[in-house]
């Protein structure tokens, strides 16, 4: 089904609920793993081994922190605004804004995740392995999550 057009004799008002549902739901899946990802990163400063850390991996691991922190907030905002707004009858806004909202707090997971990445595996590895993995990861991430819908729309003919 065409999710522009809904099913049949659905008005803009249920297109708008039945969106907003849909737009909480994909938060609701993307939390536990910033949320996760973030503990960790709360917790590493305070382990012994972390003064062990180079300039370099200290820097990636503050990209890191922020860039989760960053897609918490930004993952929390729809539901925010929405508690804030909540019968006001601001939904069509608040699937417009949560759905570039998402968006980024994607991008900034992407961030987080490849800056971890980078920051365990120049630990644990030696020479230009950890920035080589780094980056595959990265291109792994921004196939799956970006180019591959974005390459679907172009497809499909989307706007």
């Amino acid at each position: 089904m065409d999710d522009r057009e809904g099913p049949p004799g659905e008005t803009p008002h249920e297109r708008d609920s039945r969106r907003l549902r849909e737009l909480l739901e994909e938060t609701r899946v993307a939390m536990p793993g910033v949320q996760v990802l973030f503990a960790f990163l709360l917790a590493v400063p305070f382990q012994q081994r972390f003064t062990d850390l180079s300039e370099l991996e200290r820097d990636a691991y503050v990209v890191a922190l922020l860039s989760a922190a960053a897609a918490t907030a930004l993952f929390v905002t729809p539901s925010a605004f929405h508690r804030l707004r909540f019968r006001r009858r601001d939904k069509a806004f608040l699937v417009a804004l949560g759905n570039r909202m998402v968006i980024a707090g994607l991008a900034m997971l992407l961030v987080a995740m490849n800056s971890a990445v980078f920051v365990v595996t120049s630990f644990i590895l030696d020479g230009r392995t950890p920035a080589v993995l780094a980056g595959t990861t990265t291109g792994v991430f921004v196939l799956l999550w970006f180019v591959l819908g974005l390459a679907r729309g172009r497809a499909a003919g989307d706007d």
